[in-house]
């Protein structure tokens, strides 16, 4: 495949709200006289996990707490079950669209990301794993797999996260006005284009929890995966103390580069907050708008903390991405908490559908690693130098 034609590459997304996979057929192409790449989406779908490999994802993200253990051979079976998932989505995709890909590039699932060093059995280091059998993928498919993306970046020294910065600048740079696209997954991660920036001046961070509070406390009060449209929340009060009590976390207080988690807000997290609300109202609604809250405020301090520093002034456009789009409480909310310089838009204004900007980033990452080109922003993870990241399977 010739860097000077444009191909077709799939890009597989599963985030830490684990709720499904995002697929995205994006056509990449160099631009030799520009030295850079044009992308263009073409097709995306989602595609939601079955009940009980839901289930098993959800257990083994648990099971890497300290607290508890998953076995070797949930892991392994996991595994292989996600490989086997993400071909059958592929093909569903294939031959709905009638479009066949040249690459695919799939991020697999996290089931543990620590990138910060932690002493381990007598030294320390930062570590990662994602799951998802890319042999499998790409022996039923046959079409070579771009996989396990984060590892090169953590070994050159960054923290392997957020990996989405290299699509948001190609995707989003301009020379008059500053940029933040802001995904809200799971865990919520930001990236700061400044005006006429260049590449090396791009940050990116994990904001913290994005829906991940949400859907755990909907899941429990009410038996629902998530709060449709931020419905559940805007029935709610906010119970004030819980927010400014949550963001007294010593997470929002490092400064970037950070990533972030279910090993700082996942259900335990989750527990402590709904007790926390329901001292003080035992209405299952006002939790729900409180986490909303909590999630907003988290975005909004960090755009004061570490945003403003580098745009300032300068006109700045903040756009969203990701399931949180789609939450117009939790939308309303940070509306309300920006600075009055920056305008808030979903990426769906831009022509790019909320839902598929991550999954379009992994293709273009599959692009650069299969043309032995990096794909981290050393500026974002951290890293001591530009990464080729991932491995690649053969067919």
């Amino acid at each position: 495949m010739s860097q000077d034609k444009p191909f077709v590459v799939a890009g597989i997304m599963s985030g830490t709200s684990a709720d499904g996979m995002d697929l995205a057929f994006v056509k990449i192409a160099w631009k030799k006289q520009a030295g850079a790449v044009s992308v263009e989406l073409i097709a995306h779908r989602a595609f939601p996990w079955p009940i009980s490999l839901r289930r098993a994802i959800l257990a083994a993200m648990a099971g890497q707490s300290d607290q508890q253990s998953t076995s070797a051979s949930e892991l392994a079976r996991l595994n292989w079950r996600l490989g086997i998932a993400y071909a059958e989505a592929l093909h569903s995709m294939i031959d709905s669209t009638n479009i066949r890909p040249a690459l695919i590039g799939c991020h697999g699932q996290t089931v543990y990301h620590q990138g910060t060093p932690t002493l381990y059995a007598g030294r320390r280091f930062a570590c990662t794993w994602q799951l998802g059998e890319p042999a499998v993928i790409a022996a039923a498919l046959d079409i070579p797999v771009v996989s396990n993306f984060r590892p090169a970046d953590m070994a050159a020294g960054g923290q392997g996260a957020p990996l989405v910065p290299l699509l948001d600048y190609v995707l989003f740079a301009h020379p008059k006005r500053a940029r933040v696209l802001q995904n809200i997954g799971g865990i919520g991660n930001l990236t700061v284009v400044p005006a006429g920036a260049s590449q090396d001046k791009v940050i990116a961070f994990d904001t913290g929890p994005g829906n991940m509070i949400i859907d755990a406390l909907t899941q429990q009060l009410f038996s629902k995966p998530y709060d449709r449209n931020g419905r559940i929340a805007s029935q709610g009060k906010i119970i004030t103390p819980a927010p400014s009590a949550a963001l007294r976390e010593k997470y929002f207080r490092q400064p970037p580069p950070k990533s972030a988690g279910r090993e700082q807000f996942g259900a335990a997290y989750a527990q402590r907050f709904l007790a926390a609300c329901l001292k003080i109202s035992p209405q299952p609604q006002d939790a729900i708008a409180t986490a909303t809250a909590f999630t907003a405020s988290s975005i909004a301090e960090a755009v004061e903390r570490w945003v403003l520093p580098l745009t300032g002034r300068v006109p700045t456009d903040f756009i969203v991405s990701g399931g949180g789009a789609r939450n117009a409480a939790l939308l309303a909310m940070l509306r309300n908490r920006l600075p009055k310089n920056v305008t808030l838009a979903t990426i769906d204004s831009t022509g790019i559908p909320a839902e598929a900007k991550e999954a379009a980033a992994f293709a273009l990452l599959a692009y650069q690693t299969w043309h032995h080109r990096p794909g981290n922003v050393p500026s974002a993870t951290g890293a001591a130098r530009p990464a080729i990241l991932g491995q690649i399977t053969y067919v």
